[in-house]
């Protein structure tokens, strides 16, 4: 859409890819009208380059280095902002009204955006997955007294470790191409800018495997291992596992079953990881299997929670 920069007050609410209006007024310079549009975001204080590159900021809503803004202006008239997080996308301009000159300037500006915003990400996926394999040669066996590993109850199952944190290799096509690190207190991070979306680890081997479970976290798909000794494909969370199923189906002979094994959000709105779950298994046919919890039980959420309860109660 096209936006109008405007005075005082410049912005009455947001909603996604749009803006309401309230005074429109002409503006002398095309920084001054994007300084005002994105001073209603909370964002002030950036030095405005109408150079017709691409350039960053950091978001009010985000913690600091985020670069998750970005403006371009392509004349001196025309300026389009946006969000990445969000996709919102804005344009503002130095006169009271908009003309098909300006918007096609502002079609290209944002194209160009997207285009540079691509390009970096791959680059910055190939620099992750080059440290991701760096460390993990450098990286000793993961400590079977790590204090997460005590807390779960589990054995490493090939993890490794740097310093006090734990590494998950998490590949994509069969190389590794991140890790996530899991810490003495449980966060689980992957590295800064490496690719998320259908990455998966994996507990156990495929190789001569009949059977193939999909879990979301690591603990999750260590329990089932133990459980049941069947490879278990670490998909990291509930919004990834369609992704990581959809390309083992793919991957994997058709023999082979592949079983989803949901996360029970019970306690959460929508229930993300039973809602996920069945829509990765519908979309390659695939069943969900489910943990059983004690009729009393109210901390339950999953299979290692299942796990670690049956072993402080000697089940």
């Amino acid at each position: 859409m096209t936006e109008f920069a405007k005075k005082t007050p410049a912005y009455v609410g947001r909603e996604h890819g749009s803006i309401h209006k309230s005074e429109c007024r002409q503006y002398s310079t095309i920084e001054q009208a994007l300084g005002d549009a994105l001073a209603a975001y909370g964002v002030t204080g950036l030095a405005i380059r109408a150079d017709g590159d691409v350039h960053r900021f950091d978001t009010a809503d985000k913690a600091k280095g985020n670069r998750n803004g970005w403006y371009v202006c392509p004349s001196l008239e025309v300026a389009v902002y946006g969000f990445w997080h969000t996709g919102e996308q804005h344009t503002v301009t130095t006169g009271s009204k908009a003309d098909p000159a300006a918007a096609a300037e502002a079609r290209l500006a944002a194209m160009r955006a997207k285009e540079q915003r691509e390009t970096e990400r791959r680059q910055q996926q190939v620099n992750t997955a080059e440290q991701a394999r760096r460390w993990w040669a450098m990286a000793g066996a993961a400590d079977p007294g790590h204090s997460y590993l005590t807390k779960k109850r589990l054995a490493p199952h090939g993890l490794r470790q740097r310093d006090s944190a734990l590494l998950v290799p998490l590949f994509y096509d069969g190389e590794l191409v991140n890790l996530e690190r899991i810490f003495p207190d449980g966060a689980k991070r992957p590295l800064f800018g490496g690719r998320v979306k259908g990455v998966a680890g994996l507990v156990g081997k495929l190789a001569g495997a009949e059977r193939v479970l999909v879990a979301e976290g690591w603990a999750t798909a260590a329990a089932l291992y133990e459980a049941m000794n069947v490879p278990v494909v670490v998909a990291r969370n509930a919004d990834n596992l369609e992704a990581v199923a959809r390309r083992l189906r793919q991957h994997l002979p058709d023999n082979i079953t592949i079983t989803l094994a949901a996360d029970d959000d019970r306690f959460t709105d929508g229930n993300p990881g039973v809602t996920k779950a069945r829509l990765a298994a519908l979309a390659i046919g695939a069943k969900v299997l489910m943990p059983t919890f004690c009729a009393d039980c109210q901390r339950c959420t999953d299979f290692a929670d299942v796990a670690l309860c049956r072993k402080e109660h000697g089940l």
